[in-house]
């Protein structure tokens, strides 16, 4: 789709208008509030990659980083392998996860301090991804109490806690995040847990012990975010974890990209534990290629982050709203109208962009 001239001229005003205010606050922060009334319109968006534009318009260059950016690469080298002549008419989007439907396989990541992007912070956020029909993962470390979060909430919300943080705390953290209506914990493996060095058993031994710590007595599905080796996945699955993230934040060897990982662990781990993939996921086009790969659901952290920052909840709505619509536009093109007939014949994945 084509984005008009006067649109992107004036996306380009408003970040130049910005960096004017900078300039001429002699390092005086900036008004965010009176940033966002110099944008565009939401509904005149029309991808990901203009919320990113809109959102470096709005937060202080340090802010921005945090969430600017993204490796497209591993995207960029796959193409799709379409099937002609397929009935379009049973369009359904929808899928279980962690015994729920879902009405599209795209959750919304945890973001920490969510308030450094918005005023209103998380409840904001979830008011969004709820309008959107979208599950919300919220970060133990949020800026905002998690009852009041929950209660802004129309869709699922999920919970997120770190490995390196005392166990008892984190389990205690999780616990009262069920009782306030949280459907799933996932712990995030941090860089002493990513985890231990394959073949050092002494020390992934205690590093299991501290996740099954966490994990004991909570009566929701638990999944694990950074596992990636075969070993570890299958350990995952027999201590009885029920979902894996695979993520781009977690190291891999230097010649393979993260998304490469998904189809092995996968195949290793089989039906019985759902994957979902967290990695520069942009367009519903990246979606649809997670799926065929073998994900249950994409992760989308940056990108709402982007919408919430320019627009709040109704950015955060819109954001997932146009990749529910890509996702659907592309699941016509290429004759899979069900989730349940993607499958990995629909991709060709090349060792280098235009191979």
């Amino acid at each position: 789709m084509s984005v008009s001239p006067s649109r992107r001229a004036l996306l380009q005003r408003v970040g130049a208008l910005a960096g004017a205010g900078q300039a001429q606050g002699q390092g005086q922060r900036p008004n965010p509030a009176a940033r966002r009334r110099k944008q565009p319109p939401v509904g005149e968006l029309v991808n990901t990659f203009e919320f990113e534009d809109a959102a470096k318009a709005v937060l202080d260059p340090d802010l921005f980083a945090l969430v600017a950016g993204g490796d497209r690469a591993p995207f960029e080298r796959m193409t799709f392998r379409p099937r002609m002549f397929v009935s379009s008419t049973g369009l359904d989007l929808t899928t279980p996860l962690f015994g729920e439907p879902m009405f599209a396989p795209i959750v919304v990541g945890p973001v920490a301090d969510q308030r450094r992007f918005h005023p209103a912070g998380e409840p904001e956020m979830v008011r969004g991804a709820g309008a959107a029909k979208t599950v919300a993962v919220i970060s133990t470390r949020s800026s905002e109490p998690l009852e009041k979060i929950v209660a802004a909430a129309s869709a699922p919300v999920w919970f997120q806690v770190f490995s390196e943080d005392d166990p008892a705390a984190s389990r205690d953290r999780a616990q009262k995040a069920i009782a306030a209506g949280c459907k799933a914990v996932w712990i995030t493996l941090g860089s002493a847990a990513a985890y231990a060095p394959r073949g050092r058993a002494s020390s992934s031994r205690p590093a299991w012990r501290t996740l099954e710590a966490i994990a004991r007595d909570l009566t929701v599905p638990v999944a694990l975010k950074g596992v990636i080796a075969r070993e570890d996945v299958l350990e995952a699955q027999k201590r009885g974890f029920k979902g894996l993230v695979i993520s781009a934040g977690v190291a891999a060897p230097a010649d393979t990209a993260v998304l490469d990982v998904l189809p092995r662990v996968v195949d290793a781990v089989g039906p019985g534990l759902r994957v979902l993939f967290d990695g520069s996921v942009r367009r519903g086009t990246d979606v649809l290629k997670a799926l065929a790969l073998g994900a249950a659901a994409a992760v989308v952290s940056r990108p709402a982050a982007w919408g919430l920052a320019a627009y709040g909840a109704d950015g955060v709505r819109t954001v997932l709203e146009l990749l529910q619509s890509e996702l659907a536009r592309a699941m016509i093109t290429v004759g899979r109208p069900t989730v349940d007939r993607i499958d990995r014949t629909l991709v060709a994945i090349h060792r280098r962009v235009g191979a």
